[in-house]
């Protein structure tokens, strides 16, 4: 018996979404038809794919060598599918950090499909970590984040700077200090992005090379959420001069100074199973020449 495109999409769809049921909604199919597809594919390999725990699937060691290799032979489906045309066409799924998915990958995605109207762009969002497994899953065939990383299984290669900014409310007691010391630092409440974000991992690696210490923070996932509370002085905040630009033309918050080093790399990680797809390198060559 031989492996079927449609076994792999049965299994692919599963380790995306982590069940038969959602992955034969996704697929259009019955939930018996998608199970059975699984198990012939099992019975083909002669192993396991999945640990199966109650009614929740959660992908093996086995699962996830045979994952970017499924992934890699679905997409060479979908370009043997596609129109024979010079114009780049198809789906581009992309995954970036929260600050560069919020504040930089709406606008280049605008200008690419301007270019190239036939392609469809979809955007996930979330923090670095997130980013990464992702890929990993073959869940995106590109990524953007803000945490500095090596990865064996991908290709990471820097792209453009940025710069964290220290902030506070025009209310806080330190609001029109010159400079922040270590010391002072070390004593105050921080409103933080959660554990996994980039921002976060700078920011504490920038506070620790200065001996500072991170002794009380509220730790949340959404940099709105950040703004309001510092706005409402429950704390000084850290985020990208990217996401808090225009209330600090506004006043509505302070910038202060630290003695610490915030600049850091956007970097632009793309796992090797895409590199030979043209709507893939035809994306990654915007993003370096942009």
């Amino acid at each position: 018996m031989n492996i079927t495109l449609k076994q792999l999409s049965v299994f692919t769809t599963t380790a995306r979404l982590g069940g038969i049921t959602l992955a034969a909604q996704d697929l259009c199919m019955t939930q018996s038809a998608a199970s059975q597809s699984l198990k012939e594919l099992e019975s083909v390999l002669g192993y396991t794919l999945f640990n199966r725990v109650g009614r929740k699937l959660t992908i093996n060691e086995q699962g996830e060598a045979l994952l970017h290799k499924a992934n890699q032979m679905l997409a060479l489906q979908d370009q043997i599918l596609q129109p024979q045309s010079k114009a780049l066409n198809g789906v581009l799924n992309v995954a970036a950090s929260v600050t560069i998915g919020s504040y930089v990958m709406p606008e280049l995605l605008a200008k690419f499909v301007t270019k190239h109207p036939l392609v469809e762009p979809k955007l996930f969002i979330s923090n670095s970590e997130a980013v990464i497994t992702r890929l990993m899953a073959g869940q995106a065939h590109i990524g953007l984040i803000e945490a500095p990383i090596n990865h064996q299984q991908l290709v990471i290669s820097s792209w453009r700077e940025d710069t964290l900014t220290v902030f506070c409310s025009p209310k806080h007691h330190y609001a029109n200090q010159e400079k922040l010391s270590a010391k002072q630092m070390s004593e105050q409440r921080w409103i933080l992005r959660e554990h996994g974000s980039g921002t976060r991992a700078v920011f504490i690696s920038a506070m620790q090379q200065h001996g500072a210490k991170l002794n009380n923070s509220m730790d949340l996932a959404r940099q709105e959420a950040i703004k309001q509370a510092v706005k409402a002085n429950l704390g000084l905040g850290v985020l990208s001069n990217l996401s808090i630009k225009q209330e600090l033309s506004l006043g509505l918050f302070k910038q202060l100074q630290t003695p610490l080093n915030l600049n850091r790399q956007f970097s632009i990680a793309q796992s090797k199973h895409f590199s030979t797809n043209p709507l893939v390198s035809a994306f990654h060559q915007f993003l370096i020449n942009y």
